[in-house]
């Protein structure tokens, strides 16, 4: 009995010792883990990216692939101990940094099969995400949290705005095909639609332009417009950080209650009136 509740004992110890190294930042250890691990994704994505130019990949092929296998055998064995010294493993394995560590896995084994997917692997840089909590810059991480909730809760707006930008650009299309003839760049209304939202969105990568004076004309109104369309997915998102702003402003100085409407006088959860 003493000795299994000393192998209890040890299994609890070395978890517990290796959870703070692993999960933790507040150590000289835990700081060089993450540190180390920022260094092997920054050299793994180099090495995704040098294997791209043919010069360098048929030079250092076998040294790339080594590499790369040294490393992904590192991030396998890290991901596997973070599940082992996690208590709730579900919770790390669906967990957003879970989700990251193994998605920036899964390109290096489908390689085996389909050798295209290796570059899949630049994922890892997402991994890059965990310098906020090394070098306690967690606020910023905050700050980015506030980003998506707004884009989130803006999410309707932003479609309805999408679906117009959609039906105006297939409009403009086909009104162009009609204006310029069939003339190159706008041999079918399928290239034109292209031409609409290359224009509208200001991207102009100059491979089809009208000729017409009247195409030119259209043209013209189309940019104007496009600095405008441009200009509403911005409005809404910052409409909506600036509320959500001024609502965290609202707060009960009696319980605390943060929810609290725009409009209200009074707070819903003590009926304390509002300043």
């Amino acid at each position: 009995m003493e000795r299994e509740h000393d192998l209890v004992a040890g299994d609890r110890l070395w978890k517990k010792i290796w959870f703070r190294i692993i999960y933790r930042a507040d150590t000289r250890m835990g700081k060089l883990f993450d540190v180390a691990l920022l260094i092997l994704i920054l050299l793994s994505t180099s090495i995704i990216m040098m294997e791209s130019i043919p010069k360098l990949n048929k030079k250092f092929h076998l040294c790339f692939i080594v590499i790369e296998w040294i490393i992904s055998v590192i991030f396998t064995i890290e991901y596997g101990m973070r599940i082992a010294v996690v208590k709730n493993k579900k919770n790390y394995i669906f967990s957003f940094f879970g989700i990251i560590d193994f998605l920036s896995l899964v390109p290096f084994y489908l390689s085996f099969f389909f050798p295209f997917t290796k570059y899949f692997l630049i994922f890892r840089m997402l991994r890059m995400l965990r310098v906020f909590r090394i070098f306690n810059l967690l606020d910023f991480m905050n700050d980015g949290f506030v980003i998506v909730r707004a884009l989130r809760n803006s999410s309707r707006k932003i479609y309805i705005f999408l679906l117009f930008l959609v039906i105006f650009s297939v409009i403009v299309g086909s009104l162009m095909f009609m204006v310029e003839g069939g003339r190159q760049g706008f041999e079918t209304i399928p290239q034109s639609i292209y031409w609409a939202v290359v224009t509208v969105t200001t991207v102009g990568y100059g491979d089809a332009s009208p000729i017409t004076p009247a195409g030119k004309f259209f043209a013209v109104i189309l940019m104007l417009a496009g600095y405008s369309i441009i200009a509403v997915p911005t409005g809404i998102v910052t409409a909506e950080m600036r509320n959500k702003r001024q609502n965290l402003e609202k707060v009960c100085d009696r319980c605390g209650n943060e929810d609290i409407d725009d409009d209200a006088r009074y707070c819903k959860q003590c009926g304390k009136k509002l300043a």
